[in-house]
């Protein structure tokens, strides 16, 4: 049975909710940290790192828990969690306070990804296209994070940046509840199988080089999108210095990155994912290396070509989800894949601060592009569909 179109409305807005908070601190760290008593910004961005953790680590629970006891459940928890939390971020005096609150936020954003997800596509004609528009409205949260926390920096305050997120999440989740119908058994029960088949040793390998490419992938998921207010911020100095404006044309990158999603969803629905996706993953590296030097507008557009390719990569796990693991346990195996990924990547959030003001924005963007190159070489190592009719030993 598909689902209603309120029940996809609200999963596709809880993915855009999911990104939106877990920008809001990146966002606003340079207010933050004046306020705390912090002289750069570098130096408490390391306090977020908790937040990231546990937004990997939770997943495994979270998958576990979508599964055996319920999807829906676990997002109506999703969803008065993130709302409870984001209270909680806007009422922290200093800034310990701001990363235990910031860790329970991640701990509750954990949720989306293991079970919305599965939940959006157990039933899905075109699950690449389900994805990918999924992906859109995810990554506009993205770009809402980045609008609405300049506004409410240079008119409210930070803490309004939070407040706000935090009432509409509350909303969603009372909509949520009567848009959905209870579940009459738990996805373990269900019997809906993996659209490809695949032998147990080609399985296995899809797994563990599927969770290295996605680590990978992480890495620069969190570099780029909890650096680039502050790289824009730097190289537009003496050229856009209204946080407002800045947040507007951030909120613009991710608008036209997020528009990839769309496309490339489309294109896993018709052609092979291990073509497709190393063909993305091979445009960062010019992206990264033009611009470790760039300025004012040129790096606005070269943000805007490797937020495109990082935003497009992104679909490729969830589809091979799709297409190779049985519903019964895809929240598992999702909540599992992400842990790792997420939980090593959390890595990115502690060290961005203290890596840009060691060693500066250059050096990290020719670090991303080291790493877009590894990316690459784990995707080449993916398993194909061709391969495995051929020979079902094939590993």
């Amino acid at each position: 049975m598909m689902l209603n179109r309120g029940t996809s409305l609200m999963l596709n807005l809880g993915h855009a909710l999911d990104h939106m908070f877990l920008l809001i601190f990146a966002t606003a760290v340079t207010s933050i940290a004046v306020e705390f008593g912090f002289s750069r910004w570098e130096d408490l961005m390391p306090y977020s790192a908790g937040a990231f953790l546990l937004f990997g680590i939770g997943s495994v629970p979270a998958g576990r828990l979508g599964d055996l006891w319920g999807r829906r459940s676990m997002m109506v928890i999703f969803f008065f969690g993130l709302g409870v939390a984001g209270l909680l971020c806007a009422l922290v005096q200093n800034a310990w306070q701001m990363a235990l609150a910031l860790a329970v936020l991640g701990a509750f954003s954990a949720i989306y990804h293991p079970v919305g997800i599965p939940m959006l596509v157990q039933h899905a004609r075109n699950p690449g296209a389900t994805i990918g528009v999924n992906g859109l409205v995810g990554n506009l949260g993205i770009a809402f994070a980045a609008i609405l926390t300049g506004f409410m920096v240079k008119y409210v305050g930070w803490r309004a940046a939070f407040v706000v997120p935090a009432l509409l999440s509350f909303a969603a989740g009372v909509a949520f509840m009567l848009l959905t119908p209870a579940e009459t058994e738990s996805p373990a029960r269900r019997k809906i199988l993996a659209r490809v088949q695949l032998p147990p040793r080609m399985l296995a390998r899809l797994f563990m080089v599927m969770t290295f490419a996605a680590v990978s992938s992480s890495l620069l998921f969190n570099f780029t999108t909890n650096g680039n207010g502050q790289l824009m911020r730097e190289r537009f100095r003496g050229i856009v210095d209204d946080p407002a404006q800045l947040g507007m044309m951030l909120a613009g990158v991710y608008t036209v990155a997020s528009l990839a999603q769309v496309i490339v969803g489309r294109l896993i629905d018709r052609f092979p994912l291990k073509q497709l996706y190393l063909g993305i993953v091979l445009m960062q590296i010019p992206m990264f290396l033009l611009a470790a030097h760039a300025q004012g507008w040129a790096l606005f557009w070269l943000q805007i070509g490797f937020m495109v390719t990082i935003f497009g990569a992104i679909p490729f796990t969830d589809a091979m989800i799709v297409r190779y693991v049985d519903d019964a346990i895809r929240s598992r195996v999702s909540g599992m894949r992400l842990a790792v990924s997420f939980g090593i990547s959390s890595l990115a959030v502690y060290s961005l601060g203290p890596a840009v003001k060691s060693a500066g924005f250059a050096t990290l963007l020719l670090s991303m592009a080291a790493i877009a190159c590894c990316t690459a070489a784990f995707v080449l190592m993916l398993p194909t569909e061709t391969a495995a009719a051929a020979d079902p030993k094939h590993a």
